[in-house]
């Protein structure tokens, strides 16, 4: 049985990455953190505020797509050189069920990663566990 690829980064890496994401300011305004980051894979979430919300409490569509957006390019990031970049091509998402209150969390996973194209699966679930919606997006890679 073949073994499985070595998810865990470096702590090069892990700190290449970090530093990436203090660069994202727009991160910061809607409060997006860290929750865990592995080589083709990276988890990020939000608490539920008011300011992310539109009428009726519900969470607005686009900071569920950032924040999905967000976990699928730190995925990325986790696959390249430090001299390669990348940008997203496309966002497919599809919301589920609304989410009010608690904590928002996305989870992406590299599916396929070519020497030029990258697609990534995103899930975003509530505090419940509940999936509130489903993404794939391709990055292309460049240096």
């Amino acid at each position: 049985m073949p073994e499985a690829p070595d998810t865990q980064l470096t702590p090069d890496e892990l700190g290449r990455l970090e530093a990436a994401f203090a660069l994202v300011g727009y991160a910061r305004l809607l409060g997006l953190e860290i929750v865990k980051l592995e080589r083709g894979a990276a988890t990020f979430a939000f608490e539920i505020r008011p300011e992310l919300t539109r009428m009726e409490g519900i969470v607005h569509g686009g900071a569920v797509a950032s924040l999905m957006d967000t976990a699928s390019a730190f995925a990325v990031l986790s696959l390249l050189r430090p001299e390669e970049q990348t940008v997203t091509v496309d966002l497919t998402l599809h919301f589920l069920r609304p989410a009010t209150r608690g904590r928002l969390e996305a989870r992406a996973r590299v599916l396929r990663a070519g020497r030029r194209v990258v697609t990534v699966s995103i899930e975003a679930s509530d505090s419940a566990g509940q999936l509130v919606a489903t993404a794939l997006t391709t990055y292309l890679r460049s240096s």
